[in-house]
């Protein structure tokens, strides 16, 4: 099927309200606007960039935690949540108490995330896959009464207060099976030519579309997107993650999953999506050549410390992967006690590495600020 003979789908009368049913995807797609075949290309080269650059940086998985981080934050805030990164580093008993739900959705995004990444390992992308990280997600945190782990056995809504003034209503629970079932053999697929990207790209407004959980739809949506290409071979290690895009582009990510709903126009969505992969592989780029230039200045700094620099090395990889650290928390990483710790942090405060933020006397935490501010834009 071509993009611009697509119709998204039709409304099915309800009881009270009408909802919505998507088309199905799985089959072959074609386009006829040369600028998909432009940024598709484009996208392409730059993802295999940022992949080749994951695979070059020294002990990568350090600096990935930080990148898991970022993308857990920025779709919490897509979603309402308030937090800030930092707050989101930090251990909760720490946080002030009304952001402490906030905190408790961006650290569950990290579990369901890395877990989901761990089990791809040994099992197939797949909805059974997006249910256990839906469980996750949820737990402990607001939505937790919304069936974690479960497709929705009621009907949902997007925007309004009620059925009767939502903005849009998502196809209903009876038509779920079809909907999922026929997304997921989409994923897999051999038998037809679409690219991955362009596969990604249809899959996740579609998931987006049916909507399939009471709660934590765009974060799972957004996941899948990470999870896909780790699946597909397109990345190597978990480094790219769209939502720091997606929310400073929040009206545009909306209007154009609405547009495809409301005007058949996949084409416009496919190109924001494809904009969207090629703008964040590059800056990942910049971000690991950075990162690469930073840690070069600071591991000569700390070869100074002649004696401790063994344990300053040590605690360089925990600050790498969270910039935030107490003495206690230094003294359990590097397995020393609390004085040894405290005088090797001390070290790093001179060195102008880490910097003091509470401006107490005790209970202190400490920033390694610079590293930070590298996943701030």
């Amino acid at each position: 099927m071509q993009f611009e003979e697509f119709i998204s789908g039709s409304y099915k009368q309800q009881y009270e309200y009408k909802s919505f049913s998507p088309s199905l995807v799985n089959h072959e797609w074609t386009w006829g606007d040369p600028r998909i075949n432009t940024l598709l290309e484009e996208a392409s080269l730059e993802l295999a960039k940022l992949n080749t650059h994951s695979l070059m940086v020294p002990n990568v998985d350090l600096y990935i935690y930080m990148h898991m981080m970022k993308e857990a934050n920025s779709s919490s805030r897509i979603e309402g949540t308030r937090t800030e990164m930092d707050e989101a580093l930090r251990d909760i008993a720490f946080v002030d108490e009304e952001k402490r739900n906030d905190v408790r959705e961006v650290q569950n995004y990290i579990i369901a995330m890395n877990s989901s990444i761990k089990n791809l390992k040994t099992l197939p992308l797949s909805n059974r896959l997006l249910r256990d990280a839906h469980a996750m997600l949820l737990a402990g945190a607001r939505g937790d009464r919304k069936t974690p782990g479960e497709f929705r056995l009621s009907q949902n809504w997007i925007g309004g207060s009620s059925l009767a003034d939502a903005v849009f209503i998502p196809p209903h629970h009876e038509d779920l099976p079809e909907l999922l079932s026929d997304l997921e053999k989409f994923w897999h697929n051999e038998a037809i030519n679409v690219p991955q990207l362009v596969r990604i790209a249809i899959s996740h407004y579609q998931f987006e579309t049916i909507h399939p959980f009471l709660d934590g739809n765009g974060r799972i949506g957004r996941l899948l997107i990470t999870l896909y290409l780790l699946s597909k071979g397109l990345l190597d290690k978990p480094c790219l993650y769209l939502s720091a895009f997606l929310e400073k582009n929040k009206g545009q990510y909306y209007d154009a999953l609405t547009t495809v709903r409301e005007s058949n126009d996949l084409g416009h969505w496919i190109r924001f999506f494809l904009v969207a992969v090629r703008d964040t592989s590059r800056k990942g780029v910049d971000t690991f050549q950075q990162i690469m230039k930073l840690r070069s200045e600071v591991q000569n700094r700390v070869t100074a410390f002649g004696a401790r620099a063994a344990n300053g090395m040590k605690l360089l990889d925990r600050l790498y992967m969270n910039p935030v650290v107490t003495v206690k928390e230094a003294a359990q990483a590097l397995d020393v006690a609390q004085p040894t710790a405290s005088t090797l942090i001390t070290l790093f405060v001179d060195q102008g590495i880490l910097v003091e933020t509470t401006g107490n006397r005790r209970n202190r935490e400490f920033f390694f600020r610079d590293y930070y501010r590298l996943f701030l834009s």
